[in-house]
């Protein structure tokens, strides 16, 4: 088997025939991984033992004919994502040692398919960050160019599946941290509608943001994926109620209007990612589609109501972790200096910028001045893109500005966040989005993945994959 151009639809029907078996692919993997992943570090923990009985008993599913899509597929998991029993400690030393007590509803629904977990993968801590620079163990690299990151945060995912240490893999998406990272390593990632996926189970940063999703090879790879993980589940609050999704965009023999805000896009843009972009405009045109300029003038807006938003939100999460129910335990004199004690070690510089930035806006003074118009910004970033997804099938940006930078590159916080600018305003609109590979551009000899992102209504994956696969094509 060639694990470079495996995909899981190909793995499928290679298992079904019973050309290799689950055990044989579990194999070839932890190989991989055992060779490559010490200059990678893609990966946390690899669960070599349990990853081998799991394809067995895969196997064993396939000979009484119960296959089903994921079945002896081997995924590797985001650190934030809980499996009972094992450790999940976000990227961070705060929960170095934490093990889950119980499995997120996404892992259950692939536990019942039958799918084989290689390990939890690296991520910037508590899912802060786009380089997977701010993780405590360490930084993941890009398998494409080890001197560049891989993205962030879900960087050590990407790095798994690019580097072909896993099938696929979960990330998390709270900002563009599935979208962004699949971008620098030439992945299709998805950002699921909010609510879409059950959060139940991830390891919550902001809660009104965040997304389970698939990081694949293949837009068909995603779309597997998601139709296993995605549904209503009652653990969840503000999980969507079932709706079928079969009639739902389908793209097939006809033509798509897709909106361009390219106002948005004159500022900040690498001049060859915008090239590639206008070429991938071009082959959709070429496939029949129509493009047209829309106007979202509340865009410009959006990453400053997300760095209001999203710190509120984590300083607030984040306010468990006191060193008193669970996690890491600093002893101190009294209970004042445990807190600050434990907080102080257990986190690392991003993760105490943004809680003090999310005290600060949160705070009895500010409030007023910073949150509460973030949060009517926020409104009206969606009514702005449900008046424009009125008026066409999807909207389309590039993912990034640029390509995979350096390590050390982005060491000034704005400069980094700045790398989220065409991807937080989903997230603040809950809307679906797919990043999916739009070429290479040459950085220093090396020929570096950029990705281009497609937006759509709420609800309407479908769409989204149905345009993916007329640019995968090509």
């Amino acid at each position: 088997m060639d694990l470079k151009s495996l995909t899981i639809k190909e793995a499928r029907k290679s298992l079904d025939a019973k050309e290799y078996s689950a055990l044989e692919l579990t194999d070839a993997y932890l190989k991989a991984i055992h060779e490559r992943d010490g200059e990678i570090h893609a990966y946390l923990e690899v669960w070599e033992k349990t990853a081998r009985e799991e394809a067995k008993e895969a196997d064993e599913m396939i000979a009484r004919g119960e296959s089903q899509s994921l079945t002896g597929i081997p995924i590797a998991v985001k650190d934030n994502i809980l499996i009972d029993g094992r450790i999940a400690s976000a990227g961070s030393k705060m929960l170095e040692n934490y093990t889950a007590s119980y499995d997120a509803t996404v892992i259950t629904k692939l536990k019942s398919q039958g799918a084989v977990f290689l390990g939890r993968t690296n991520m910037d801590e508590f899912a802060m960050g786009s380089s997977t620079e701010n993780s405590a163990f360490g930084p993941s690299k890009n398998p494409i160019d080890i001197k560049r990151v891989p993205g962030g945060s879900s960087g050590g995912s990407a790095a798994a599946v690019a580097g072909d240490l896993a099938l696929a893999a979960l990330g998390s998406d709270t900002g563009g941290s599935i979208r962004q990272p699949a971008s620098l390593t030439g992945l299709v990632g998805l950002k699921p509608t909010y609510g879409a996926v059950s959060r139940y189970g991830l390891i919550a940063m902001g809660s009104s943001l965040d997304q389970i999703g698939p990081l694949t090879k293949t837009i068909d790879d995603a779309r597997i994926i998601f139709d296993a993980i995605c549904g209503n589940d009652k653990n969840d609050s503000t999980s969507l109620p079932n709706s079928p999704r079969s009639d739902l965009g389908n793209s097939k023999g006809r033509t798509l209007k897709i909106g361009v805000p390219r106002v948005f896009l004159a500022s900040g843009v690498n001049s060859d990612v915008l090239a590639n972009f206008e070429k991938t405009l071009s082959r959709l045109e070429k496939n029949g589609h129509k493009i047209k300029d829309v106007d979202l003038p509340s865009l410009p807006s959006a990453l400053a109501v997300y760095y209001i938003v999203m710190p509120a939100e984590s300083s607030t999460n984040l306010a468990r972790f006191d060193g008193i129910r669970y996690g890491l335990s600093v002893p101190a004199l009294n209970i004042q200096e445990v807190y600050a004690k434990t907080r102080g070690q257990g986190f690392g510089p991003e993760v105490r910028r943004r809680i003090l930035l999310g005290t600060f806006v949160l705070s009895s003074g500010y409030a007023d001045a910073y949150y509460r118009k973030a949060l009517a910004v926020r409104e009206i970033i969606r009514a702005d893109f449900a008046r424009v997804l009125g008026s066409v099938d999807a909207i389309v940006t590039p993912t990034t500005p640029g390509p995979a930078f350096k390590f050390g590159e982005k060491s000034d916080p704005l400069a980094m966040y700045l790398e989220d600018i065409f991807t937080v305003p989903v997230n603040l609109a809950g809307v679906p989005a797919l990043s999916v590979p739009m070429g290479t551009v040459a950085r220093e000899g090396k020929d570096l993945p950029v990705g281009f992102q497609i937006i759509g209504p709420h609800g309407n994956e479908e769409m989204l994959f149905q345009i993916g696969n007329d640019i995968e094509r090509e």
